[in-house]
């Protein structure tokens, strides 16, 4: 879990709601000059009309200051949490701690996307708990739904409002916050194609295959939706006794595919499953980043003895990736 103070160890997770250039500034300038003045390295991921207010501000010292356009800095939180860790790798300093101003850019999402937002907001206290990492998470009440105001106060412990910090009253456990953000998990229809449950993991693989290929995907866009569900489902199959229900039917832009297990010995997958990129030593967790990795969505979701993977793949008609 985060400390709430930054002069603690370990991961330090703020949130700031501005409604003004002046409220982001209050709060962004003085946390990003005396990153510097400290010789901490400082990244700032927002907006880019916020990176020209912050370096017109810092004058020539803005050339130490780390910059990302945010909405390019990871488009989705599995890759959002890669760019965090990337970052801290190639700037860590020994002995120090660094800084980072990361403003997720929440408008124009669906309501899956953004419940995968807030969910990795949470996710980050525990995915990111051992790093030396102060980050602030800048919400602009001008932009981002009354909702999404609210769970930021939700999701971090403590809020900035400029140099003043107060701990956030509403501020939930990730792992129960992430059971319970929706929206609710869609039942597949009477029309999906079913299969299992099985443990045999090549026919999982090719009955994904031919559904894909059936929804009309080819190439290099069928082999990507062929290996996110057989490493989704890897991943299940890996402890012992598992069987697989798989489920997949075809959404406007998009193929879902569901995965049931029932949990054997009532082994259960941990909400932020996957979120984290495979480091040099194998873990059982990789294949799930991948299947994340190649999903628009992935959902956990624990119900009772049983576990539901929800995924979201690229469709035919989804013109991004053709």
């Amino acid at each position: 879990m985060p400390t709430e103070h930054a002069d603690g160890p370990g991961f330090v997770h703020h949130a700031c709601l501005y409604g003004s250039d002046e409220q982001f500034l209050a709060t962004a300038l003085p946390f990003v000059r005396d990153g510097l003045t400290a010789g901490e390295p400082v990244l700032a991921a927002t907006t880019p009309a916020n990176i020209e207010l912050l370096r017109d501000a810092l004058g020539e010292r803005a050339h130490a200051l780390d910059t990302a356009e945010t909405a390019y800095f990871g488009r989705r939180p599995v890759e959002r949490v890669s760019a965090f860790l990337r970052y801290h790798d190639r700037r860590a300093r020994p002995g120090r701690r660094m800084r980072m101003l990361a403003e997720p850019v929440w408008g124009g999402r669906s309501a899956r996307q953004i419940a995968e937002w807030k969910r990795m907001e949470s996710g980050l206290n525990v995915l990111l708990a051992e790093l030396p990492v102060w980050m602030i998470c800048p919400y602009d009440t001008r932009a981002v739904s009354a909702d999404v105001a609210a769970a930021a106060c939700v999701t971090h412990p403590v809020r900035m409002d400029g140099g003043r910090a107060r701990p956030c009253a509403g501020y939930t456990d990730p792992l129960a916050y992430a059971a319970a953000i929706g929206p609710a998990p869609e039942t597949a229809p009477a029309t999906a194609a079913r299969m299992g449950p099985t443990a045999d993991s090549a026919a999982v693989r090719l009955f994904a295959r031919e559904r894909a290929a059936a929804a009309g995907l080819t190439g290099e866009r069928l082999a990507l939706a062929e290996f996110a569900v057989a490493e989704a489902a890897g991943y299940l199959l890996a402890a012992d006794g598992a069987r697989v229900a798989l489920r997949i039917w075809e959404e406007p832009g998009t193929l879902a595919c569901e995965l049931l297990r029932e949990d054997p010995h009532g082994a259960s997958v941990p909400a932020f499953a996957g979120f984290l990129p495979p480091d040099e030593a194998p873990d059982p967790e990789d294949g799930l980043w991948l299947a994340r990795t190649l999903s628009e969505t992935l959902e956990v979701r624990a119900e009772g003895d049983r576990t539901r993977l929800g995924l979201r793949l690229a469709g035919l008609r989804d013109a991004e990736c053709g």
